[in-house]
This record gives C-alpha cells, sequence and structure tokens, in this order.
C-alpha cells in the first residue's frame, strides 16, 4: 500500500520534550542541565564560568620571585600581607607580579630592589623601588603601587564627569 519506507526512528521531540521524559540525559542528573530560550545548551559541567572582576570573590594571583636572593618563609609572607593590602584598596587586580633581586655589587643603600607589575583591567602598573633592607624595600613598594592605584581612581573619577564634545565627520541632516 505504502511506498515508502517507514523510518526506524521515533518522531521529532522538542529538546525540553526530551528532557522532562528522561530522568538523565548522557548520564547526568536532570538539574545539570542548562536551558536557553527552549533549547538545551549542555550540561553544567562542561560550562565555562568567565571570571569577573568586579566582585569579591575574585581571587588575584600573587607571583613573588627572587633574583639572587632566597626567598623565606617569612619574607613569602610579609610580601603576602602586603599585596593583600592592595587587593583590599583595587578589587580589579587580575595579577600582581613581585620580583625581588639583591646585588652585591650596588652601594648600601640600593643593593636591595623590589620591582612590582600589576595587571589591572587597562594599562598595567609598574614601580621598581631600592632600599638597604629587603623587607623595607617591599613596604616602599607596596606604598608607591596603592598611591599609584589611587591616582589612576582618581583619574578615571575625573574623566568620568568630564564633558568633552564630539566631531562628526559629515554635517548634520536638515529636519523638516
Amino acid at each position: 500500500m505504502n511506498d515508502f519506507p517507514i523510518p526506524d526512528d521515533p518522531p521529532v521531540m522538542m529538546s525540553v520534550e526530551k528532557f522532562l521524559r528522561a530522568p538523565t540525559v548522557a548520564g547526568i542528573g536532570i538539574g545539570a542541565l542548562i536551558f536557553r530560550g527552549r533549547d538545551l545548551i549542555r550540561p553544567r559541567s562542561q560550562t565555562r564560568i568567565k571570571p569577573t572582576t568586579m566582585n569579591r570573590q575574585n581571587h588575584p594571583e600573587l607571583i613573588v620571585s627572587g633574583i639572587h636572593l632566597e626567598l623565606t618563609p617569612s619574607l613569602k609572607t610579609f610580601v603576602q600581607e602586603k599585596a593583600d593590602r592592595l587587593f583590599r584598596h583595587e578589587e580589579r587586580i587580575l595579577r600582581l607580579r613581585v620580583e625581588l633581586e639583591y646585588d652585591p655589587k650596588e652601594e648600601v643603600g640600593a643593593r636591595f630592589k623590589a620591582k612590582g607589575h600589576l595587571i589591572i583591567n587597562g594599562p598595567a602598573l609598574n614601580a621598581c623601588v631600592e632600599s638597604d633592607e629587603c623587607h623595607k624595600a617591599v613596604s616602599l613598594l607596596a606604598d608607591k603601587l596603592d598611591r599609584m592605584l589611587a591616582r589612576r581612581a582618581q583619574l578615571y573619577r575625573v574623566r568620568r564627569h568630564q564633558l568633552h564634545g564630539v566631531e562628526l565627520g559629515a554635517p548634520l541632516p536638515k529636519t523638516i
């Protein structure tokens, strides 16, 4: 009677209907699926969460390295404490790299150098401080970076409230 072959596939259902009929989808529980509109996107375990920089749960990265200098645990904790102050003042910091350098050939007042590279949304901030003691150099570096962050925030605040003119390349059309 019917010349056309009957397909063995079940009738086409929307993804929501599939979801409601099946207790698990590919071994994933019901609560682990994400819907956008009416389409099934993918399981939450495969969903990448974009790190946000505007919240307090942001965990900035701190990298401490020593050049010609052995990093002691007390020095590492001291750098961590100073960096925590910076992270409290500015929550948009993504990464702070601190390089501590010792050069015995330099004069006594400049044997220890502390260099800080602050990665933040926008232009990165770099600072370098020299001192006769390593802990003192780290303190001076943290103060300098804190001043730079405060100045940057103040400049952005001033720029946000300034009105500026916009130049158009073509003349505006005449209204009727």
